[in-house]
């Protein structure tokens, strides 16, 4: 396959009100990891990445409806600890709100950004009481949210453009609590910069789950059609992989395996149309099935169909890769992911020191190791705000 470029890269991503996560604003690099210990917020970061995901599909409300709403989903600290508290010389209380309840998740790269800001329902909800209502929407150009910077803004219900001469220009209609501007307004004219940013979005990809259990599709003989694409569960995995050697990549996918098994090769049986990966390895007298492989063993072939796709995504978020593999394969998993990098820009959630070791050589490298501090997920070593990259939110 052919190298790619990777786009604008998105260079900082913003969070808060969800869960642990207070304020979080986060660097991103070309290939960025996200460490830190268990219940330090990193499963929280990872969801709220797929919160701002779901946005350009319509469906962030209904994500955050299926978590219980916004009293489930909002940190259940108080707005600011005080001094005292966080030296321990004064119990933990609730305070006077002088802000609005809100959850709100962001992210800017060089030359464009995008928030939203999801507040809890007014009278006449209705049934829909775990419902957020959209308060506030903006996309800009550039790095920060500013007066002159704004392309696009919503506030309740009320859409306004920027219009060729720079003045603004009232969207006719209005908007649903629960619709976003990125999927009800579609104007690539005289709203570039909202459809640009509804197409970023759409084109993040998300890995979490991946199927290896002895019931899982991806150890079965399917139905084979081209499939550029992994499915977010695996279960297409033999004809991903035919796919990737379709395309050109098969020296690549032998490269990856033969690294993490040496003397191995995978390859796609094909009959009637079904398709079945068998794995052929040095001392069998045949290839070993779907069925027969561990779990390991598939979980890296799974990572492989997801890393060497031909259509690699603005954004790979994947959540804690070294799931069932054995210490020895994650170097191979680490070469898989740092050249997968090169092609588009890849976060890595995960707690394995081995795998952040085999990640961490070269350009285009962050590392950000989460803790937690009060119940509140903060970046290690962060003294305060001015440590963070540049960020704000546009007020109600």
């Amino acid at each position: 396959m052919s190298p790619r470029s990777v786009g604008a890269v998105i260079r900082t991503v913003a969070v808060e009100g969800y869960r642990s996560l207070r304020r979080l604003v986060l660097p991103l690099d070309r290939l960025t990891v996200v460490t830190g210990a268990n219940g330090v917020g990193k499963s929280s970061l990872y969801r709220a990445l797929r919160l701002l995901a779901e946005c350009a599909l319509g469906g962030a409300v209904a994500a955050v409806a299926r978590e219980g709403g916004l009293a489930s989903t909002l940190w259940a600290g108080p707005e600011v600890h005080g001094r005292a508290v966080r030296e321990g010389r004064h119990p933990v209380q609730g305070t006077v709100r002088s802000g609005p309840v809100a959850l709100r998740l962001g992210f800017a790269s060089d030359d464009l950004g995008y928030a939203i800001d999801l507040g809890l329902p007014t009278a006449g909800a209705g049934p829909f009481l775990h419902d957020p209502e959209i308060k506030v929407e903006t996309v800009w150009s550039g790095p920060l949210p500013r007066p002159g910077t704004t392309a696009a803004e919503r506030r309740g219900p009320a859409v306004r453009l920027r219009d060729d001469a720079g003045g603004w220009q009232q969207r006719p209609g209005r908007l649903r609590t629960f619709e976003s501007m990125l999927t009800e307004v579609v104007d690539p004219g005289s709203a570039p910069e909202l459809t640009d940013v509804r197409e970023r979005l759409r084109a993040w990809r998300f890995y979490d789950q991946m199927r290896t259990d002895p019931g899982a599709p991806a150890r079965q003989a399917q139905v084979g059609t081209r499939t550029p694409v992994l499915a977010h569960d695996g279960a297409d995995l033999a004809a991903a992989l035919a796919t990737i050697r379709d395309l050109g990549g098969g020296d690549e996918l032998d490269d990856a395996v033969s690294r993490a098994f040496p003397g191995a090769r995978v390859d796609v049986r094909t009959d009637g149309g079904r398709f079945e990966v068998v794995l052929a390895q040095h001392g069998l007298l045949r290839p070993l099935t779907g069925a027969e492989l561990s779990d390991g063993t598939l979980r890296y072939l799974l990572w492989c169909a997801a890393l060497l796709t031909p259509r690699p995504p603005d954004l790979l978020v994947l959540n804690e890769p070294e799931t069932s593999l054995h210490p020895e394969l994650l170097p191979a998993l680490g070469t898989l992911v740092a050249d997968a990098a090169r092609r588009t820009q890849v976060v890595v959630v995960t707690h394995s020191a081995r795998l952040v070791e085999a990640l961490e050589h070269g350009d285009g490298f962050a590392r950000v190791e989460l803790a937690k501090e009060l119940g509140e997920t903060r970046v290690a070593g962060r003294e305060g705000p001015l440590d963070e990259p540049p960020w704000r939110w546009v007020e109600r």
